[in-house]
């Protein structure tokens, strides 16, 4: 079971090195605006906005991944950073695009449920 949690845990820090990397440095190119439904001038005027979120979204996969590299030792650090991608997948969810509880939400919650039964 601890194998299939860091896995998990694994797949959400590279999720939200993803998540980085299309809010700071892809937003407002093809890519970025494929992935957020917006128009060039939308994701213009929210640049700057989007690259700190994507920021955080860095902050969450480096928590995650210091978790993981603690081993054993890491399970109030994973158990913390999930949580808090859990907690901002239901804000964004409720706040933003339903999409989101699939796409972060639901990870974070496979993860810390299996990290809490590990």
């Amino acid at each position: 079971m601890s194998l299939a949690a860091d896995i998990v845990v694994g797949l959400v820090a590279f999720l939200h090195i993803y998540f980085l990397v299309l809010e700071m440095f892809l937003w407002d190119k093809p890519a970025g605006l494929r992935a957020f439904g917006q128009k060039l001038e939308a994701a213009r005027a929210s640049k700057v906005l989007a690259a700190n979120q994507g920021l955080y979204n860095g902050f969450l996969a480096a928590g995650l991944l210091w978790g993981l590299g603690r081993g054993a030792g890491g399970l109030d650090i994973k158990v913390f950073f999930l949580s808090c991608v859990l907690i901002a997948g239901l804000y964004g969810a409720a706040s933003a695009s339903r999409k989101i509880l699939i796409v972060q939400a639901l990870p974070a919650a496979v993860g810390l449920a299996l990290v809490m039964l590990a």
